[in-house]
């Protein structure tokens, strides 16, 4: 391999974004210029994708009027509806289901002008998600409430009740502090896909099978499941003593680009332990900081080496769970905030577009010569 080859793109500059900053050796993640415990702790989903896709907070009308917009492009047609009915029958997973209905997601009139599109994709994944999961469960769909924002109407299509405040903020907590995260495969998979001059629909669609993979969204089920294990045994040294000496990974620890504890982490931490005080449950939060402190320091002592911090997905798990998210649809709901972002990038590498286009080293036979086939 070429010295000048970088394996994943690592390092490699492709891109300028005005819509966050990611310093991994410092374990900051800077969001529309402001850090990302700054929003969690106060600002609303719809008030953070405003800020991706204008470049500012709203005021209080224009955040009104942004979310009668959203609120006004969530239904989805019978059409989809079908498919998604269809995906649910034969078993596919969420993100299989989410795929087909991101891709349907402009039939219904849109305009074509791409910042519309844009709205629409951002106010239909949640719909798609929630209609899935109700076929999923043998119930009928939900419709959306547009007076409900927008975590707690996707609560409210999942369930078919009034979701708890509590719940509600703790959703919003999460929706907000995952809606951008520099150039992750997904999102670089968007602004690719609109650089050769595609749409919105075709970006996003592209992002939803990029988080698909196990290696981008999909371990915070796996997280959870550790963590009741734990809760049920009652003894977290042996389980991470027993893990790390049977050369097992330890879910929710370890970040490709964070050398320090994931800012993310320390924020759904706070927002994981604000739902359950108080909830009935604080005893299962109490076992997930007390494996979080052992955890972290068996890796250090097991691999002194490489630093193995807390990630996203340790505190993801209980919170989403906690507030009624099923675990079959914990990569979904990652999509249902993150489509926030990938369609703001996109509209961004549309306003100063050059086709995205690598190259590759070639390392295969040369000098061969033709051979006839009766010859071979």
């Amino acid at each position: 391999m070429s010295d000048d080859v970088r394996a994943g793109l690592e390092g490699v500059t492709v891109a300028e974004t005005s819509l966050s900053r990611v310093d991994g050796e410092a374990g900051e993640l800077v969001v529309g210029g402001y850090p990302v415990e700054e929003l969690a702790g106060n600002a609303t989903y719809e008030e953070v994708v405003f800020l991706l896709l204008e470049g500012r907070l709203p005021t209080a009308d224009e955040l009104d009027s942004f979310r009668a917009d959203l609120a006004a492009r969530r239904e989805i047609g019978e059409e989809v509806r079908n498919v998604l009915r269809r995906a649910a029958d034969e078993g596919l997973p969420a993100m299989d289901a989410l795929r087909m209905g991101v891709a349907a997601a402009n039939l219904g009139g849109e305009t074509g002008d791409e910042r519309e599109t844009a709205s629409r994709v951002i106010a239909v994944v949640p719909t798609v998600v929630a209609t899935y999961w109700r076929y999923r469960e043998g119930l009928a769909p939900v419709d959306p409430r547009p007076e409900l924002g927008h975590a707690a109407n996707y609560l409210f299509m999942l369930t078919g009740e009034q979701p708890t405040e509590r719940a509600v903020r703790g959703l919003e907590s999460y929706l907000v502090t995952v809606v951008d995260h520099g150039l992750n495969a997904s999102t670089f998979t968007a602004r690719t896909v609109v650089s050769t001059e595609s749409d919105v629909v075709s970006g996003a669609t592209a992002a939803v099978g990029a988080l698909k993979g196990p290696l981008h969204g999909g371990a915070p089920g796996p997280v959870l499941d550790m963590l009741r294990e734990i809760h049920e045994r009652g003894d977290p040294g042996t389980y991470v003593r027993e893990t790390l000496e049977g050369g097992e990974r330890l879910m929710g620890f370890g970040h490709r680009v964070y050398r320090v504890r994931d800012p993310r982490a320390a924020v759904l931490s706070e927002a994981a332990e604000q739902f359950y005080a108080g909830s009935g449950q604080a005893e299962f939060f109490e076992t997930v900081e007390r494996f979080e402190r052992v955890a972290v320091k068996a890796l250090a002592e097991h691999k002194p080496d490489r630093p193995l911090e807390t990630n996203v997905e340790f505190y993801t798990a209980p919170l989403l769970w906690g507030v009624g998210v099923p675990p079959e649809l914990f990569t979904a709901t990652f999509a249902v905030s993150r489509v926030g972002g990938w369609t703001a990038h996109c509209l961004e590498q549309l306003a100063d577009n050059r086709i995205v286009r690598p190259v590759a080293t070639y390392t295969g036979p040369t000098g061969r010569t033709w051979t006839p086939v009766e010859e071979r």
